[in-house]
């Protein structure tokens, strides 16, 4: 467990049945050593690989849970079975987590944030988390309204045994565990990566107020997903990579696509964003202020000060002066120095901090303002219940 997991997050929370297919699963795929390794069975894993990686891309994310681009039902259901297919559980509950993500991405209730819970419970653990294992259906009341979406909800393992059916017949036992269950496990821990890995290692292109990053990488493994800071600076993109180096198999293929018509719509991020001159949302303005001012320690200040006013040498100081001095920080003055007290942290102190922690951005100011305040605000609260 991460030490920085909630206090109230007890094993009991774990849903450990529910833990068992997926354990049996990547056991099972032990069992190559007596079905032994056909060249049929590893054509078969390469190819469910790829092509069940794109619905994933396409279907579980950018289709369903962001809709990037439009389709037919007819296209809809075939993206839906493909990605169910992967054992994902369904394009309802998949999506609803996602969208959950994206309202608090990174913050303590993200569904799955390393910043909070650990890597192992982001790339994985989450998911038999007792609490999320229902699908908020409000949050895709948009996909709901199909049915066939919702018959594929209620039978969300049937494309899945379908498909592993259909391995076993064409290729024998081989073929069910090299063929379908290799590449069903590497499907998972590709995709988990993104929810994981994407959050720590990579470069970060735009301030996004999360830690979500972009690593070449995942992106070559998971058709595009990879430049998950991109994605998340501009989520409706049907396109991810937004450098023309920047490799995305995914949009490619949903490119043709649309050249015969099966897609249509598609979404890409503006040229501000593109040339990153774009203004943030307060959100993000808010998020990016309050790590920046937990850069700066606040409680020390406050308990220095409390300490400072318990000395004989500041009997005779009360609280307005020292909310006073508190607010001319704005100034610049530093009013506590001939208290010998630790100084109060600059703006321009902030500015540099902020220079150095976030991506290029025409927000910055507005972020440092808000952190500053946050900061000061933050002293006095504390001095507050300390008196």
């Amino acid at each position: 467990m991460s030490p920085n997991a909630p206090a109230d997050d007890h094993h009991d929370d774990i849903m450990y049945p529910s833990a068992l297919p997926f354990l049996l699963v990547h056991i099972s795929c032990i069992a190559a050593i007596w079905t032994g390794i056909t060249w049929q069975a590893v054509a078969i894993c390469l190819s469910l690989y790829v092509v069940r990686m794109f619905a994933i891309g396409a279907g579980y994310h950018r289709y369903f849970s962001h809709r990037a681009f439009a389709t037919g039902r007819v296209f809809q259901f075939i993206l839906a079975c493909l990605a169910q297919s992967s054992a994902q559980k369904s394009v309802l509950w998949w999506a609803a987590k996602h969208r959950h993500h994206h309202l608090h991405s990174d913050t303590e209730i993200d569904v799955h944030s390393p910043r909070h819970r650990g890597f192992l419970y982001s790339h994985v653990g989450w998911i038999f988390h007792r609490q999320h294992d229902a699908t908020d259906l409000v949050k895709v009341g948009d996909l709901a309204r199909y049915p066939e979406l919702m018959w594929l909800h209620r039978l969300e393992l049937l494309p899945a045994a379908a498909l592993g059916a259909l391995c076993f017949v064409v290729a024998g036992w081989s073929g069910l565990v090299v063929g379908f269950l290799w590449s069903t496990v590497l499907l998972y821990h590709a995709t988990f990566c993104i929810n994981s890995l994407a959050h720590v290692h990579g470069r970060k292109r735009y301030v996004t107020g999360d830690d979500s990053r972009n690593n070449w990488l995942l992106a070559l493994f998971t058709l595009g997903e990879g430049w998950h800071n991109n994605h998340h600076a501009y989520q409706s993109s049907v396109r991810q990579g937004f450098r023309w180096w920047e490799i995305d198999v995914t949009y490619y293929v949903l490119k043709a696509l649309s050249w015969t018509g099966v897609v249509w719509n598609m979404k890409i991020p503006p040229e501000q964003v593109l040339r990153n001159e774009q203004p943030l949302a307060s959100r993000v303005i808010n998020r990016a202020a309050r790590e920046l001012a937990g850069r700066f320690d606040a409680q020390m200040l406050a308990d220095a000060i409390s300490s400072a006013r318990r000395r004989a040498d500041l009997a005779q100081l009360q609280w307005p002066t020292l909310q006073e001095i508190l607010n001319r920080a704005h100034e610049g003055v530093d009013a506590l120095t001939h208290l010998h007290l630790p100084t109060i942290p600059t703006r321009e102190e902030f500015l540099a901090e902020a220079k150095a922690m976030f991506a290029r951005t025409r927000s910055l100011n507005e972020i440092v303002d808000h952190a500053y305040e946050h900061f000061l605000t933050s002293v006095r609260t504390r001095l507050a219940t300390a008196i």
